[in-house]
């Protein structure tokens, strides 16, 4: 028995005993056991209980590839490349960079889990099977490096259309990578550029949405987190239904930024802004230092009031922004 069928037997909330799943896979109750700790080692909460078999604490669904593309409209559809789920790979982005000279534009890959996901400056980006969302999408522009300024703050905008396709309103924007909700972060968005600075270059883009998060996590996050199924009371859409509307919203956003930049995104962008006016931290390699926040510009870097009064941009991947502490 693989690991992911035993999670597609649970994946329905009902308490399954190992004598049944051992039967119905045609193996030991011990190898039914080694997949237990398995899922469990990945951050799966399985429970057990003497004579009542393992169970899931929700129900989930797996994510299936012809599922999405089927959601998605006719058009989208179309623009759509390849789209491919995995089970376990070291991280949706890392199998897109491999294949980029062979793929498509558009072309998505999925995975229930990743063993290596990362995200901003090296993080790790944890990654349990069968509960979150993790995928990532190859994107070629003729234009080079120069013309691709905010494209992740614009990808943080589509993260929020889906959401808001989904009734999900109540997250915001953190420069420059990061949809929060409640202070906690929901999502994260990691872009990773190859090519040409001024000629043909690829954008392989990264985006993990917290769906359900197990109380192990949050203890392993290093910093607040939060999930979809918090934010509506315990029941969240279902994982396809999710990857559907993320798959839309990047296809069609992505074409639009190619087409007119962060431009088409900057309204947006300030309307759900978490900083602008907030007392921040500003931490850099050269200093530290206290400011308020002042939007962001037309290149999408972040805006800075210091206490000086002096008007500051921070657009470095080194520099890491707080709200400051009281």
């Amino acid at each position: 028995m693989l690991a992911r069928d035993l999670l597609e037997a649970l994946a329905g909330g009902d308490a399954v005993s190992g004598a049944a799943l051992a039967r119905k896979a045609g193996v030991t109750r011990a190898a039914v056991w080694k997949q237990i700790e398995a899922l469990r080692l990945k951050g799966v909460p399985v429970e057990a209980r003497v004579g009542g078999g393992y169970r899931l604490p929700w129900c989930t669904e797996l994510l299936d590839a012809q599922r999405i593309r089927a959601g998605l409209a006719a058009g989208t559809a179309a623009r759509v490349g390849m789209l491919e789920v995995h089970w376990d790979i070291d991280s949706t982005s890392s199998e897109l960079a491999r294949r980029i000279p062979v793929l498509d534009d558009l072309a998505f890959v999925m995975a229930e889990a990743q063993s290596a996901g990362r995200g901003r400056r090296g993080r790790t980006w944890l990654s349990p099977p069968g509960m979150n969302l993790y995928l990532s999408v190859l994107k070629r522009f003729d234009s080079g490096f120069a013309s691709l300024s905010g494209l992740s703050l614009a990808v943080g905008v589509m993260v929020l259309r889906a959401l808001g396709e989904l009734g999900i309103r109540t997250a915001g924007l953190k420069w420059p990578n990061d949809v929060l909700a409640g202070n906690a972060k929901l999502a994260g968005v990691l872009v990773e550029l190859s090519g040409e600075y001024s000629g043909p270059c690829a954008a392989v883009i990264g985006v993990g949405l917290n769906i359900r998060l197990p109380d192990s996590l949050h203890e392993r996050a290093g910093q607040p987190i939060t999930d979809l199924a918090s934010l509506v009371g315990g029941d969240p859409p279902g994982r396809n239904r999710i990857a559907t509307a993320v798959v839309a919203e990047l296809t069609e956003g992505l074409l639009a930024f190619e087409r007119h930049g962060f431009a088409a995104f900057a309204q947006e962008y300030d309307a759900n802004d978490l900083l602008r006016g907030e007392s921040l931290r500003i931490i850099d390699p050269r200093g530290e230092y206290d400011a308020t926040g002042d939007g962001v510009d037309e290149r999408g870097a972040l805006r800075v009031r210091r206490v000086t009064g002096e008007h500051v941009t921070v657009d470095s991947a080194e520099v890491s922004v707080r709200r400051a502490t009281p």
